[in-house]
């Protein structure tokens, strides 16, 4: 009963803290969005969450950063409102490397929000008007990092960082009940053999039709919540990526893998003998499970994607959380599978009962 209260307990605090917890500032775009070599040009930085106006514009800092060799400090600040500075760069006549062109990020400094970064924030052009303005080694330091209880700020995806709570917890009780529905579905083939159902319990309720019965409903259950992760995702993709369904790899492969299970309950439905049928899911169920490590964790790594850690690794990667996220994110895990623990033990009971009354048990 314990494990049912704590779900509840890290659901609330999910939505909660996953709702409610403030985004760190960042920087949303500049303007003008390109500038040439050897030129001064006057840039507008605008913010997104700041506080421009509770700090002196002499203590704010600016930068426009190629790498760490190699930056334009900003002159010049003026606080515009809260949202909006502006600073004058002098571009030097030489790029950083031999290209035609080079992107370098916008970096404010403030006193009162921290550091804001926007990566590739404004283009640079080469040109052969002459300056004596010239790029400076090592010129960002001493930043002011702001240590409070906050989301972190990423450019494209912004307050939608907060479906992370949500969307990725549904694949790991995906996984979860999936793997308990397989163990079911070899127990009852296990048990299935005359000598080996003999050594069943029953004083401990152990049947081999509630090994089936159990089977379906972590696997239906299961599925339940890979709908609602494909369903999440895709409202996230429409927000980020500007289409609910781009065929990204990782969508693909979910909707495959989905199908699969969704075939394990036709297979169960399509033979008029019920321990024929049982038997004949049970084997699928095994073979269905086996197909979802290649289909969600092989596949992905095969091909470019969209997703968080495409490079190589179709999960999250030390970049893509935080410590304050990491303390919403890993109870929304914990509590979601215990909550869909908790629905496939209501949905085997109900089938249970059920079946006692249709006199099928």
């Amino acid at each position: 009963m314990w494990w049912k209260i704590l779900s509840v307990f890290l659901i609330v605090y999910t939505l909660i803290a996953g709702t409610l917890v403030p985004l760190k500032p960042g920087v949303t775009y500049v303007s003008p969005e390109s500038a040439r070599s050897g030129e001064q040009v006057v840039i507008q930085l605008h913010g997104y969450n700041s506080f421009y106006t509770k700090s002196p514009a002499n203590e704010i800092r600016t930068w426009l950063q190629f790498d760490d060799a190699h930056a334009i400090k900003g002159d010049n600040v003026r606080v515009l409102n809260d949202t909006t500075l502006e600073a004058r760069f002098a571009i030097p006549t030489e790029l950083p490397n031999a290209s035609e062109s080079v992107m370098l990020n916008a970096i404010i400094d403030h006193p009162n929000d921290g550091v804001s970064l926007l990566p590739s924030a404004i283009e640079v052009a080469k040109d052969t008007i002459a300056s004596a303005a010239a790029w400076q080694a090592s010129a960002i330091s001493e930043l002011h990092v702001k240590k409070d209880f906050s989301f972190p700020y990423r450019n494209v995806i912004y307050e939608s960082i907060r479906n992370t709570y949500f969307h990725v917890p549904m694949w790991f009780v995906l996984m979860f009940l999936f793997i308990a529905s397989a163990w079911y579905s070899v127990q009852f083939l296990r048990y299935s053999n005359p000598a080996q159902a003999a050594k069943l319990d029953a004083s401990k309720g152990q049947s081999l039709i509630d090994f089936d019965r159990k089977a379906a409903a972590y696997a239906e259950t299961g599925l339940l919540f890979g709908l609602l992760g494909l369903i999440t995702g895709m409202l996230w993709a429409h927000y980020a990526w500007g289409a609910a369904w781009s065929n990204d790899i990782k969508q693909l492969m979910t909707a495959v893998a989905l199908l699969i299970y969704l075939a394990y309950f036709i297979l169960r439905r399509s033979f008029d003998e019920p321990e024929k049928g049982a038997r004949l899911a049970a084997v699928y169920n095994i073979f269905a499970f086996a197909s979802l490590v290649p289909l969600l964790y092989i596949v992905p790594r095969m091909f470019a994607s969209l997703h968080p850690g495409a490079t190589g690794n179709p999960a999250f990667g030390s970049e893509d959380l935080d410590n304050t996220m990491r303390m919403v994110f890993y109870p929304a895990i914990i509590g979601w599978s215990l909550f869909g623990f908790w629905l496939a033990q209501l949905r085997f009971r109900y089938q249970r009962i059920l079946d006692r009354a249709t006199g099928l048990d």
